[in-house]
């Protein structure tokens, strides 16, 4: 299971998840913040099932059809996080998005890579398969 390239990308992209839960998405001069924490309820509950999501498909290493679709729908539930974080930060006139912001597209990356991962190690099993 470690072994696996796709496997350290997951965890990264876990531990960019969680990451992305504590820190500010989008800061405003007079004080107001956007991050999942400052009573975003439904940004927090996605980004927590999005980590926890990421961390379940670690395990499936043995249903390869499984855990890629679990990764693309982690993938689409990333891509709602960012535009539900976007659409947040509409309510603001000044203001700028911090460093943490990054995360999410790192998300989406690993999140990619690992879909790479998973179908290479897919079409491995099945090209070995068939030359038994």
């Amino acid at each position: 299971m470690i072994q696996r390239i796709q496997t350290i990308w997951l965890f990264l992209a876990a531990i960019a998840t969680f990451l992305s839960i504590e820190f500010a998405f989008y800061v405003s001069p007079d004080g107001g913040s956007v991050s999942a924490t400052d009573n975003n309820l439904i940004i927090l509950i996605l980004s927590a099932a999005l980590g926890t999501g990421i961390l379940i498909s670690v395990f499936m290493f043995k249903q390869r059809k499984l855990q890629i679709r679990l990764v693309i729908l982690c993938a689409l539930l990333e891509c709602l996080v960012i535009f539900l974080y976007m659409r947040q930060t509409g309510q603001y006139v000044n203001g700028s998005y911090t460093l943490a912001a990054i995360l999410h597209p790192i998300i989406l990356v690993l999140l990619f890579l690992a879909i790479r991962g998973i179908y290479k190690d897919h079409k491995l099993i099945k090209d070995s398969n068939r030359l038994r």
